[in-house]
């Protein structure tokens, strides 16, 4: 059964975002991370040294797993940030200090 029905939810209309450069599906009230994982990405950060990859780990926005830079800014918790129409969104190496 789909999601939405199992919560009656009633989304509005579907708007893109971009992620590494393509473009992705993403509905009002979504958070950054929930727009991903419905595109099938679990990874979008690699951490600093072993550039091992991350994604949501605990999903209440505590243990800064799933950072990601959204629209140039560095080090945002994908969890916690809603996505908005336009959105860039890239996968962040390490610090993200980097980013331009």
């Amino acid at each position: 059964m789909n999601p939405l029905e199992l919560a009656r939810a009633h989304p509005g209309e579907a708007f893109t975002v971009t992620f590494d450069g393509r473009p992705l599906a993403a509905l009002t009230g979504q958070t950054v991370a929930a727009a991903l994982w419905a595109a099938g990405v679990t990874s979008w950060r690699s951490t600093r040294g072993a550039g091992r990859p991350r994604g949501v780990f605990c999903g209440i926005g505590v243990c800064f797993d799933c950072l990601v830079t959204v629209n140039g800014r560095a080090n945002q918790r994908a969890c916690l940030v809603p996505v908005r129409p336009g959105d860039v969104i890239r996968t962040q190496e390490g610090t993200g200090r980097d980013d331009d």
